[in-house]
């Protein structure tokens, strides 16, 4: 009773399996199924040590008094106790479910002992500072359901995968894997039409922000679906495209991610502008951002997946040092350190602990990084490769 899958029960119960249901309901008091269980072996060990010890003294006289207790250890250590607690604890279900009918009608014949028994045990236990059994909660933790589904469950490695990713959506906040602000692209209404038009026919994204000079004088966000007749009858005019603007939808940059995917299906928004405490905008986090990082990428091409890693013939991949390095390990399988910068320039000068004023290597991580390309106080671009020994199979 005590070995069976608590989950597993829960799902037969559902199924409305008898046994499972007597189960269920005996395990809720697990003092009582105890407290049943327990006088009934104990009566009749002691009676059938009694039996056996008046048995041995009708066949071998006083000395059977010495032989009996040595008999019945024997006999019950081996067919009571190891054998068929061995056999229930491999084989739990099949035997704790039938048993079940047995044992729910034992505690209703001898309830008021049980009672009795309980009613002292569980004030000792008071006494001494302990729970009682009946107080004890199974319920898992997000760490302790996180560990179940990685070591115990039986669905594929992907679908485990993606559970693992919902858990740790709790741990990870919009800036840690929102589009920086240097990287925004969007309509800026102080450039020429033309230029606009343009940004609009080209534009991989299919919803740009619209600003004045600044991304924080950000006037909204125009899908770029609304701008389909302006294109083809070659009408586009500022006016219009801000006629067709949205208000801007925006997120505070610490809020966690499990939190802003409700966020968006309560507000019907799959696009939002990332705040800090101060209003000013940090950057961009769309709804195809935080679903990625529960399937993984939507496209297993590399190229298409990021323009700033580049895969190189010997196996090393040239990346921009504004890489987001969440992404970066999701795109490549790695494992860089993601509780510290966002970005790969400042997980290099982090560890640096300074900017570096000319092309060094180092090893971090288990990953050998050449920085390639300095600018502006600024790591542009590095070359890493994973060191030997954290090769797969090494």
């Amino acid at each position: 009773m005590m070995a069976l899958n608590r989950y597993r029960l829960r799902h037969l119960v559902g199924k409305k399996h008898g046994g499972a249901i007597r189960a269920s309901k005996l395990l809720e008091r697990p003092d009582r199924l105890l407290g049943v269980i327990l006088i009934g072996n104990n009566f009749v060990n002691f009676s059938a040590a009694s039996i056996a010890t008046l048995i041995a003294l009708e066949i071998f006289g006083e000395s059977g008094i010495a032989v009996a207790p040595i008999v019945c250890t024997i006999v019950f250590l081996i067919f009571a106790e190891v054998a068929p607690k061995t056999i229930s604890a491999v084989y739990p279900e099949k035997v704790a479910l039938p048993s079940a009918y047995i044992l729910q009608f034992l505690l209703w014949l001898f309830y008021p002992l049980v009672w009795l028994v309980n009613f002292i045990t569980n004030g000792f236990l008071r006494m001494v500072g302990v729970k009682s059994a009946a107080t004890v909660s199974d319920h898992l933790s997000t760490d302790e359901l996180r560990t179940v589904v990685h070591e115990r469950s039986k669905i594929g490695q992907r679908p485990q995968n993606m559970l693992l990713s919902i858990l740790d959506l709790e741990n990870v906040t919009v800036d840690d894997i929102m589009i920086p602000r240097s990287e925004i692209v969007g309509i800026d209404t102080d450039d020429d039409i033309k230029d606009i038009i343009n940004l609009l026919r080209s534009s991989q994204h299919t919803r740009l922000p619209v600003f004045k000079t600044d991304i924080d004088e950000i006037y909204g966000i125009l899908h770029l679906r609304n701008t389909t007749h302006f294109l083809t009858l070659g009408e586009v005019t500022k006016q219009a495209l801000l006629e067709e603007t949205q208000d801007a939808y925006f997120v505070p940059e610490n809020t966690p991610l499990h939190t802003q995917l409700f966020n968006f299906q309560q507000e019907k928004q799959r696009i939002g502008m990332v705040v800090d405490e101060y209003g000013d905008i940090q950057g961009i986090v769309t709804l195809e951002d935080i679903l990625e990082e529960i399937v993984g990428e939507f496209t297993t091409d590399l190229a298409d997946t990021s323009i700033d890693i580049n895969p190189q013939e010997d196996g090393s991949y040239l990346i921009d040092g504004g890489a987001n390095i969440r992404a970066i390990n999701r795109s490549l399988g790695f494992d860089l350190p993601t509780g510290g910068s966002k970005t790969f320039n400042g997980l290099i000068t982090d560890y640096l602990e300074t900017i570096p004023d000319a092309n060094v290597c180092v090893s971090l991580a288990g990953y050998h990084i050449e920085i390639v390309q300095l600018n502006d106080n600024m790591i542009r671009t590095a070359k890493i490769s994973r060191a030997e020994s954290n090769l797969p199979g090494k």
